[in-house]
């Protein structure tokens, strides 16, 4: 069975390197002598990043002053090290990914959250489905074995003991689920899953964050020396980012053209993207975007992710967030 083109590779090893190769900080250009700015994607083209392409379409940051490069992302363009040198003014990656960075002497705050709800997800068949941690028992689950902290943080979130559960090294791939060889498979909800449902098979999936696994995922970074510097500039870059956001929600199908069109020779089905585009939303908005706007977060969902960091084995401090830039915009 062929499946469509998966947007996002595996997962790269959750503590494997963190941001490795970190270089020394270096002052990005002021905005005195020039207006051109990098913004740092942490992955391959897709609707994964429409909000960001509709905002460089709709010409929301050159109103703002901004020439502003969106740079591809991938397993060979880490984000955290173009942030950190002054390459990039703005980034994306995760929590853990940052956490990891400011462990190794990283100065990165957190300014924004995309992704409200971590997209890992456990996706199995409707005749042997996975519906809770506690189905997970007795059962064969794919996965990279670099991620087996996320598992464990479930489990023990859950109280499910991980030694009951056999994990299968796959490669990211629908096949071993669909083949029989696994009984599910820890994944993104927003690839895996959809590349069964287009591919015509039947899927249930169980999102982690919905059982406690609590990580910002496609979260903005800066350096601590761009938010004291650059700020001008970080509050135009992040509400154009926030209006294409907008707009991407307002017409997810749109984002899904324009990323295809935008991308011609990367093979990136329509179809796909569109049902990727539309679920992605589930993960984005929520009570508190809905009452605050996109990107925000509390002290309440802060502490949540250090718990669940600290599951992960990281020692992470509130002061990793930084919210005043929403809230200067949303003033």
């Amino acid at each position: 069975m062929k499946f469509p083109p998966i947007t996002r590779r595996a997962t790269l090893g959750l503590l494997a390197g963190g941001a490795a190769s970190l270089v020394a900080p270096a002052r990005f250009a002021s905005a005195q002598t020039s207006s051109a700015v990098n913004f740092q994607l942490s992955w391959l083209p897709s609707v994964q990043f429409g909000g960001s392409y509709l905002a460089e379409e709709n010409g929301v940051w050159a109103e703002k002053g901004l020439d502003v490069s969106l740079l591809s992302g991938g397993p060979n363009a880490p984000v955290e090290p173009s942030v950190m040198a002054g390459t990039s003014l703005l980034g994306i990656t995760a929590a853990d990914y940052a956490s990891a960075a400011v462990a190794e002497g990283a100065t990165f705050k957190i300014i924004a959250v995309a992704m409200q709800k971590n997209p890992f997800a456990i996706a199995s068949l409707p005749g042997n489905p996975v519906n809770s941690p506690a189905d997970l028992v007795g059962k064969k689950i794919g996965m990279a074995v670099a991620n087996t902290p996320i598992l464990a943080a479930l489990c023990a979130l859950n109280d499910v003991d991980i030694n009951e559960i056999e994990i299968v090294p796959t490669q990211y791939d629908p096949a071993p689920l669909v083949n029989g060889q696994v009984d599910c498979l820890l994944c993104w909800l927003t690839d895996l899953p959809i590349a069964m449902t287009m591919a015509g098979v039947d899927n249930v999936t169980m999102l982690l964050a919905d059982h406690g696994y609590a990580v910002h995922s496609q979260t903005y970074i800066v350096t601590e020396d761009a938010l004291e510097n650059q700020r001008e500039e970080i509050v135009a870059l992040m509400a154009g980012e926030i209006a294409g956001w907008n707009a991407y929600f307002a017409d997810t199908d749109k984002a899904a053209d324009l990323v295809v069109a935008k991308f011609p020779d990367l093979g990136l089905d329509l179809e796909t993207q569109k049902v990727q585009a539309a679920k992605q939303v589930d993960l984005m908005v929520s009570p508190l975007t809905e009452e605050f706007g996109f990107g925000w977060f509390t002290d309440e969902t802060v502490a949540d992710n250090i718990a669940t960091l600290g599951l992960l084995g990281r020692e992470v401090s509130a002061d990793l967030w930084d919210r005043s830039i929403l809230e200067e915009i949303y003033e």
